[in-house]
Parts: structure tokens; sequence; C-alpha cells
């Protein structure tokens, strides 16, 4: 009777990896959604009339309800009341919402509409928000901008509930058993949803010789609605898991106004705060202008469509490749048998050159660009297991930032100057991309794990929620700003946008990046400050950030 009491649906490795697959895939999924525009900038600035600062306000607009409608606090709040699986369905029911917007105001049925006559005369004031400055929209704004900027908002606060209840998700199937693996699994699965889509949107905006931007927003939209179908399919799993057990869902305390003043009160968790928004901030705003960086910043030729370099299979071939790192280079990190291991670690590295070249051969900043995780996958295992027993998480942070400061230099003043070498330039790109991957590694290995060190277990959900609210104002705000910034610091691409000297198509990519690339410079900087202050402060309080998780 014991026996089959405790036989439940989570002792079998097969299924509850099937569960974990099933969050994974949906993350991976949502992940592609979130970057879908992000390396075809030029193009919805040459058809649809977006310039940088449309561009970046439309992307800042993701987490606009989180951080001013507290959405973020209310997921939590959802969460707690309603369980892992409903919480599920409704973020993969909010994220399609808001993608199917989404995608309608990138259509060419969008242009011409009345809708597309209402946006364009209505939102341009908005009474509170415009006096603040924080209003998403503006006068001048691109009505596709600005429907599409609704959109995102939805699908902004569907991703951020996936997000904590993946992770809750992954707790409850895992708990007493391979959890670590299972979050770096689940990790390094959604990443390469970022690489998948720096490959193939550019692919179905330019399919056929025709372009159109909302094809690419399409195939996100077909991978949430397979995201969709994804959580339905873990609904049932965990239903039937609670019913097996005869125990309720497992759930955090709730968020509590009254937490607030402990946690405020605690040195170190404003420092890990501070470290975590700057962290992100240097690195996912980035992310939706490093396409169009290298495309002003690299000298490309145009490959013959009828070369084998121009055909549409070798971005399937590149994509396998890429999941031969990924998935090659993360075995890597749990295999005993040191052959087994350095095989497995030479074909990551064999795959990785072929990889490299391939992009190089095929001309394209989105392939290159899609290396960013690739090394992150393989060492986020490495720096995860190092903290667990070593330490040194204060000690790893600084690196990162040292990393961090040093890539966006690399990409502000070596890479303009490289400019005309084609060989040069695009090795130093691949490098500096694969070296800021990396330290973005370091923040979940070191910065997350450090929290429960830093306040009282019975507050670490508040905690967590505090953070991650102050991290998406840096993911609201700094998107807006490059777009402004770039802008403003290349007059004389708007003066010619405006009396047309200059092309949609030349300006999208003839940009200065300088500006930019230094203010995110400058938030490396500002975290390796706040690192040194991190450890001098963990050394005076005791905190144990510098000691391994595992006792």
């Amino acid at each position: 009777m014991k026996e089959t009491t405790t036989q439940t649906l989570r002792d079998s490795a097969f299924v509850r990896w099937t569960a974990l697959l099933l969050l994974a895939g949906a993350m991976f999924c949502s992940y592609v959604f979130m970057d879908i525009l992000s390396p075809i900038k030029d193009l919805m600035q040459s058809t649809r009339g977006w310039d940088s600062t449309a561009f970046g306000t439309m992307q800042g607009a993701e987490t606009f309800l989180n951080v001013f409608v507290f959405f973020l606090i209310f997921a939590g709040i959802i969460l707690d009341k309603m369980g892992v699986r409903f919480t599920a369905v409704l973020s993969g029911a909010v994220m399609l919402v808001g993608a199917m917007i989404n995608w309608y105001a990138v259509t060419e049925a969008f242009q011409g509409s009345g809708l597309e006559v209402w946006f364009t005369n209505n939102l341009n004031y908005i009474p509170g928000f415009d006096e603040l400055g924080i209003s998403p929209f503006y006068e001048g704004m691109p009505a596709s901008a600005k429907f599409a900027a609704i959109g995102f908002m939805i699908f902004g606060c569907g991703v951020e509930m996936a997000g904590i209840t993946v992770s809750r998700g992954i707790v409850k199937w895992f708990k007493g058993r391979e959890m670590a693996l299972a979050m770096g699994s689940e990790m390094a699965l959604a990443r390469l949803g970022v690489a998948t889509c720096m490959i193939f949107s550019p692919v179905f905006a330019r399919m056929g010789g025709d372009i159109d931007v909302s094809r690419s927003v399409a195939f996100g939209l077909l991978l949430l609605m397979i995201a969709l179908i994804m959580f339905v399919v873990y609904f049932f799993m965990d239903k039937r898991l609670d019913a097996q057990t005869g125990e309720a869902e497992e759930k955090d305390d709730p968020f509590k106004v009254s937490d607030i003043g402990k946690i405020l009160t605690s040195s170190g968790f404003w420092l890990v705060a501070l470290l975590c928004v700057l962290y992100y901030s240097a690195i996912f705003p980035f992310q939706k202008y490093a396409v169009n960086m290298l495309q002003c910043n690299l000298t490309f030729t145009e490959v013959d469509p009828d070369s084998f370099w121009g055909q549409g299979a070798v971005t399937v071939i590149q994509y396998v490749i890429m999941l031969v790192v990924a998935a090659t280079a993360f075995m890597s990190n749990f295999t005993k048998d040191k052959t087994k291991r350095y095989t497995l670690l030479t074909v990551a590295v064999v795959a990785l050159v072929a990889y490299c070249y391939m992009g190089y051969m095929r001309q394209s900043a989105e392939t290159i660009f899609a290396a960013f995780p690739l090394l992150a996958v393989g060492i986020t295992p490495i720096l995860g297991n190092y903290v667990d027993n070593k330490g040194k998480a204060a000690s790893m942070l600084i690196l990162g930032s040292l990393l961090l400061i040093a890539c966006h230099l690399t990409f502000a003043f070596i890479l303009p100057a490289l400019k005309g070498n084609a060989v040069g330039g695009v090795i130093v790109a691949y490098l500096t991309i694969l070296v800021l991957g990396a330290s973005f590694s370091l923040v979940p290995a070191s910065l997350w794990p450090s929290v429960p060190k830093l306040v009282d277990a019975k507050i670490i959900g508040s905690a967590y929620a505090l953070i991650f609210w102050i991290q998406n104002i840096g993911l609201w705000l700094f998107p807006l700003l490059i777009g402004k910034i770039l802008d403003k610091t290349n007059p004389q691409i708007v003066e010619g946008l405006e009396n047309g000297t200059i092309t949609p198509q030349e300006a999208a990519v003839s940009y200065d990046y300088t500006a930019p690339l230094v203010m995110l410079a400058c938030f490396g900087v500002a975290a390796l400050v706040i690192g040194f202050i991190l450890k001098v402060v963990d050394k005076k309080k005791g905190y144990g950030l510098e000691l391994p998780n595992k006792s």
C-alpha cells in the first residue's frame, strides 16, 4: 500500500521531464516573440515608417503595465490564489491576445483602415503620463507602432506571468530531485528562443523576395498558439499529479505591503536590486537594437540568391548546427566520463566554428548576433555549480560587470574602426557577442541565489517581486531611451528623411551607435562600483555571499 501511494507522476523521470519540456517549450516560444521585431528594425523603418524613437517606444511598452499598473504584483497574487495550472493557461492566453493585436498592427490590412486613422488622431496626449514623461505614446508616433505597443503591453503581462508560473511549476515537479539541472535546462531552452527569432524573423520577412514584416510576427504568433497548447497539456498533467498526491498546490506567501518596509531597510537588498536592473538593462534593451547596430557597423556584401549561401535551406542547416552547439555544450556539464565530456566539447567547438563561418558567408547581421546565447548555454551550469560548491558570488558579479563594460566599449569604438574590414569586423563581432552572452550567465548563476541570504525566508517571495518590478522599470525605460538617443545623436539622418535626401532603407543602416553603447557601458561601470560595495557590505554584515550555497 505504501509503495502505491508513493509512486506518483513526478516519481517517473520521463513524466517529470515531459512536464519540464512543456513548460520550457512554452517559454521558448514566448522568448521568440519577445524579440521578433528586433532583427528587422531596419525593415520596420523602411516599410512602416518607424524611426528609432518609435521603435524604442514600442519595444519599451512590453513592461509598461507591469511597472505602472503594478500588473507584476497582481500576477503574483493570481498565481498564489489560483495556482500553477490556472495561471499557466491564463498567461498563455494573455500572451496570445497581445500577439494577435501586435500582428494585426503591422499587417497591410491595418494600413489605410479606419483603425489606423483613429490611432493617428488619438493617444497623442495622455493627461498625467505626458507630464511625468512616461507616456507609452507620443504625437507623431506611427499609428501601427501605437497599436503594436498596446499588443506588446498585453503580451508583456502574459510573459511576465508565465515566467513566475513556470518557475513555480519546476519547483513543484522537481523538489528534492534534480531541480538545479531542471532550472538550467529551462533557461537554456528559453534563451535559444532569442537565437531562433534572430535567424528566422528576417527570413520570413523577406520570403520570396517580397518584404512583409507581418509574416515574421505571424511566425511568432503561431509559436504562441503552440505555447498555449503546451500549457493546456501541462494543466491536465498537473491536475492528475494533485489527484495522486491528494495535496493542494504548493504556494508561496502572497505579496504583502507590510513586507516592503522590512525589505527596503536591507542595504544588501538594494545593492542586489540595483545590480539586477543594471545588468538586465545593459542586455535586454541592447538585444532590441543589436542586429541594427551590426548592420550599421559591419560591411556586408549582397549574397547571390542563386548561390548556395543565398538558398533558404542554408537557414535550416545553420539552425540545426546551432542546436548541436547548444546541446553538446550543455550536455558536457553533466557527463562524468572525461572521454565523453571532451568529445562533446570538441563537437561543440567544431560546430560553433562551422556556425560562425556560415554566418559570415551568408553576410547576415541577424545570424551573427544569434550566436549570443550559445556560450551562455554551455557555461551557465558550470557557473551555477561553482557558486553552489565554492561560492564567490559577489566576485563573479564584479567579473560580469568588467566583461559587460569591455563588450559595449568594443561595440562602440573598435567595431566601427574595423568597418570595411569584412573578415576582421565579423571576427571581433562574434567574439564580443559570445563574451557578452557569457557575462549574462553570471546573473542567474550568482545574483539570484544571493537574494535568500539577504532577506528573511518568510518574505523571500515579496523580495523577488520587488526586484522583478525594479528590473521592469529598466526594461521599460532603456529601449525607449536608446531610440531617443539614436535620433538625437544622428540629426543628419532625421533631417535627411524629412527632406528626402536619404531613403528609409539607407537611413535604417546608417546610424552611429556610439552614444547609446557608451551609455550601456556606463551601466556596467555602475554595476562594477555596486559590486565592490556589495562585497564590502557582505564582509561587514556577514551575509555569506562569498560562501558556497551548499553547506
